[in-house]
């Protein structure tokens, strides 16, 4: 069995890396003896693998089914190893996170700092991403996003909330004035592909009746200060976080619209996947954020 290991190794190293040459350099390995990793493995098996070519290499649908099946219970073996480190020594191992661009600039990055002064002995790696995308795929340990989550198939906690404002260019307002909510309906909107109704929002007011705008997209981005620079450009309207806008507000460059009006607070959450112990250096970065994370 463990020759085995090594070779699934290999396999699992070649497909994440997409070729043999960067596999054997990640595993500090010869690519030839990369090569004759996953050729054993194939021979053992009696299936091919990979299908090898002048462009790359592809997974055969049996290696697609091998992968997906190893790539699980290794996870698991290191969930294992670091789950005995973290119990006999201090705070150990890898802590890999995500979060959107903005976020993790504005938040989250200054956060990951301190608490790796705290934990010097914690290996992290962050990486901003927009998409939730397979958490045990990607060896993500925790990702933190921004808005409803319509993904039932993870575990979520809620770290806290903020405020959103509609707002436009003043030049796009002198050539679109509007006075009435009802009237966002008929304009551009620029929209947050990351949403699943992007355009679709309750207006709240504390004497008039509520609002529901279903605004038509004309233009979309799945990346907050993209949508800023486009709405800073005069195309449109948009949706941004407070935190995002305010200085825009403040100094003019962006007007907030019927600020009179409230839409709804969204939720910052971590999510992690649901099949997988969470881990004692995963529950303490949650709790560090719980604690430290203000809006």
């Amino acid at each position: 069995m463990q020759p085995h290991l090594n070779r699934i190794q290999t396999f699992l190293t070649v497909v994440e890396c997409g070729s043999f040459t960067r596999a054997a350099e990640t595993l500090f390995i010869s690519k030839a003896v990369a090569s004759i990793h996953v050729k054993a493995l194939e021979e053992a098996l009696s299936v091919p693998l990979l299908v090898r070519n002048t462009r790359g290499i592809a997974l055969t649908e049996a290696g697609r089914e091998f992968y997906e099946d190893f790539k699980k219970i290794f996870h698991h073996i290191q969930v294992a190893f670091d789950n005995v480190a973290e119990r006999h020594h201090s705070l150990a191992g890898k802590l890999r996170i995500t979060s959107t661009v903005e976020f993790g600039e504005k938040f989250l990055l200054p956060l990951i700092s301190q608490f790796c002064e705290i934990h010097p002995q914690l290996e992290i790696g962050y990486f901003a991403d927009s998409a939730l995308n397979d958490l045990i795929t990607e060896r993500i340990d925790l990702a933190i996003r921004l808005g409803t989550l319509n993904d039932s198939t993870l575990k979520s906690r809620q770290l806290a909330t903020f405020k959103i404002k509609l707002v436009a260019a003043p030049h796009w307002l002198e050539r679109n004035p509007i006075s009435e909510p009802m009237e966002l309906n008929k304009v551009d909107w620029i929209a947050n592909t990351n949403l699943q109704n992007p355009t679709q929002w309750e207006l709240k007011h504390p004497i008039h009746p509520r609002f529901i705008i279903r605004g038509k997209i004309k233009y979309a981005s799945n990346n907050s200060s993209a949508i800023r620079s486009l709405t800073l450009s005069g195309l449109g309207v948009s949706i941004l976080p407070e935190w995002l806008v305010n200085e825009d507000i403040a100094s003019g460059t962006l007007v907030a619209l019927f600020p009179e009006y409230h839409l709804p607070k969204q939720e910052i959450t971590v999510v992690f996947p649901n099949n997988v112990q969470l881990q004692r250096k995963n529950r303490l970065f949650i709790d560090y954020l719980l604690k430290n994370l203000v809006m």
